[in-house]
């Protein structure tokens, strides 16, 4: 049995956390504040301190010096709200401190409390594709995932809108296996062809229809039959194309360019694009009844730096494929993940692919170590976000305050909002802020 001291000035999550730590046999005593926590830790002897980042007095990483000075040093877990807390003050706080990630699984406390080591067998093996196709478990993907399940359920028409290199086809090819149809999956891209072969792609044609057209040919309509219909890049497709694509929408008939005969096709349509809904009404790419008969049921794909506890996942993905097809054995470093977890990826889950693979070309392919190249971002990679960085002589507070101020920027300002992300209080939060002397008293 261990006695621990928990340290967060959530009162939800304490209450939660005290219960699962009580059930795994342990005795738990409880804190909200820094002053709070040193006033236990003259009284008691703890074996491990589950600490809070931000607390309403200060950071918990100002706990350390104290700690350190008790003739039994306990074990110490951070506990943060904000995925990104993790690879920005690991350099500050040392190899000796875990972290956990709120929301908290019973699991997880489990593992930091036991100090269970990770197994040494592929920790690829263990990560689940959902779908049989998709990795993450982050919030937001599992969020996708619903979507996909209930979609799947239904005949309805699929826009997938998000940045290049989320993943939009392989959603698709997600939701085609979900729906378990008989009909196969067919994908193509509409800006892959000029103005004078889409439609013939799309909906087919005659022998003779037109110069080179030396045989009948089916197009992407028939071709999915009973199955998924994938149109990528749809926005790029000729506008005056696309009043022959509503009435294949509309009417569920084809007809083959050069043909005289309606041909009956029935097939979900999956539609993508990189734009945004905003950009798609303002730039008039797509006829407004088009975009209403493609997107039933809209979907948005978050971006990669959206979802970062996924980034490990992906990279062991990517590298357990790259081991199988090329006879490797490499295996990643918690701080190279960490590492790659800290990036933006611009590019998304394409670039992380990429990056992993250029690293496993260019490490020694008798060891097991992978050499990350010199630098991560990509000539093709936009600037990234202001987040914090972590530089040597920086101090918990100016971390601290960049890591609030970057929350705030993202979710333009609203306090509450800014809090959940955090994981601390909204009067923690604002009282941060006053101690900025950044706080409008009008608020």
């Amino acid at each position: 049995m261990l006695t621990v001291l928990l340290v967060d000035d959530d009162a939800e999550f304490t209450e939660v956390a005290c219960t699962i730590i009580e059930f795994l046999g342990h005795e738990v005593l409880t804190a909200g504040t820094l002053e709070e926590a040193r006033d236990w830790l003259k009284k008691e002897t703890f074996d491990h301190v589950l600490l809070d980042f931000m607390l309403p007095d200060g950071s918990g990483a100002h706990l350390f010096n104290e700690l350190d000075a008790l003739p039994k040093r306990p074990r110490v877990t951070l506990i943060t709200g904000h995925p990104s807390v993790k690879s920005v003050i690991k350099g500050l706080c040392g190899p000796t401190v875990d972290y956990l990630v709120k929301p908290i699984q019973r699991e997880e406390i489990e593992a930091v409390l036991s100090q269970k080591k990770k197994s040494k067998e592929p920790e690829e093996a263990k990560i689940e594709k959902h779908f049989d196709l998709l990795i993450g478990e982050s919030p937001v993907m599992k969020d996708l995932y619903k979507l996909i399940a209930r979609v799947s359920k239904t005949s309805a028409n699929v826009m997938l809108l998000g940045e290049s290199g989320v993943g939009k086809e392989v959603v698709a090819a997600a939701i085609h296996r979900a729906s378990e149809s008989e009909g196969p999956y067919i994908a193509t891209n509409c800006g892959a062809f000029s103005k004078e072969l889409i439609g013939s792609e799309l909906f087919g044609h005659e022998k003779g229809a037109f110069t080179g057209a030396v045989g009948r040919k089916e197009g992407v309509f028939e071709q999915a039959e009973g199955g998924t219909l994938f149109l990528d890049e749809i926005t790029e497709m000729p506008i005056d194309m696309q009043p022959n694509l509503l009435r294949v929408l509309e009417n569920k008939v084809v007809l083959r360019v050069g043909g005289t005969k309606s041909i009956p096709v029935n097939c979900r349509v999956v539609s993508a694009t990189n734009r945004t809904m905003e950009e798609i009404a303002q730039s008039k790419v797509l006829r407004e009844d088009i975009y209403f008969r493609l997107a039933v049921f809209p979907i948005t794909i978050p971006p990669l730096r959206e979802r970062k506890e996924d980034i490990p996942l992906l990279a062991k993905t990517f590298i357990a494929e790259f081991n199988k097809d090329n006879g490797s054995i490499y295996r990643w470093e918690d701080s190279q993940l960490e590492t790659l977890q800290a990036y933006d990826w611009p590019g998304n889950v394409r670039e992380l692919r990429h990056f992993v693979h250029r690293a496993a070309i260019m490490s020694d392919p008798e060891k097991s170590e992978i050499e990350l190249p010199k630098t991560i971002e990509s000539p093709f990679a936009q600037k990234q976000s202001t987040t914090p960085a972590l530089q040597a002589g920086r101090t918990i507070e100016d971390v601290e305050k960049e890591l609030i101020y970057a929350t705030l920027e993202k979710v333009n300002g609203n306090k509450t909002t800014a809090a959940e992300m955090l994981g601390i209080s909204t009067k923690t939060l604002y009282n941060r802020l006053h101690a900025y002397g950044d706080l409008n008293k009008d608020e």
